[in-house]
């Protein structure tokens, strides 16, 4: 029960990566979040109703027809965590390496672990979103709606996740 209430949250997390590209193809990069549920993933923003349902169609027949590329994505709050985790990780084993020399003085290798996480964050992130933070197996999924609970506050619900 619990693995499959995550598979369902993986999946609409995925078309939701899918239906943020369609729709910044269609009107450009638009300040919006998302986040995935299990009955589907809402869009914070401002984003038309109509124009949502569309792109969610869209990005979800997409998927079903050969593009499962379309549920990584470079905007996704995965690859936030995943450069914050790798940069702390380099900047305390850096500032930890050598603790009797001056602090000033390992700022330099803190900087450069700094440096190197962030370069190696970029593809590890997209690897957490393909294994770990979303799924793109929605053959059996479906858009039911779009729902509007406040201004800029939309969800698409789905099913068959």
């Amino acid at each position: 029960m619990f693995r499959s209430w995550i598979d369902a949250i993986r999946r609409n997390h995925g078309v939701e990566h899918a239906t943020v590209a369609v729709l910044f193809t269609r009107t450009g990069p638009q300040r919006i979040a998302g986040r995935a549920a299990a009955d589907g993933f809402f869009i914070l923003g401002s984003v038309d109703r109509d124009l949502l349902l569309s792109c969610a169609h869209e990005a979800l027949s997409r998927m079903q027809h050969g593009e499962p590329e379309l549920a990584i994505s470079p905007h996704c709050g995965t690859n936030i965590a995943v450069t914050a985790a790798l940069t702390s990780l380099g900047t305390m084993r850096a500032f930890a390496r050598h603790p009797e020399r001056r602090l000033r003085d390992r700022f330099g290798d803190a900087f450069n672990a700094s440096i190197i996480a962030i370069v190696a964050a970029q593809p590890l992130g997209r690897l957490v979103q393909r294994y770990l933070t979303t799924r793109a197996d929605v053959q059996a999924m479906q858009i039911v709606e779009v729902r509007s609970y406040f201004p800029g506050v939309r969800k698409v619900i789905t099913r068959g996740a």
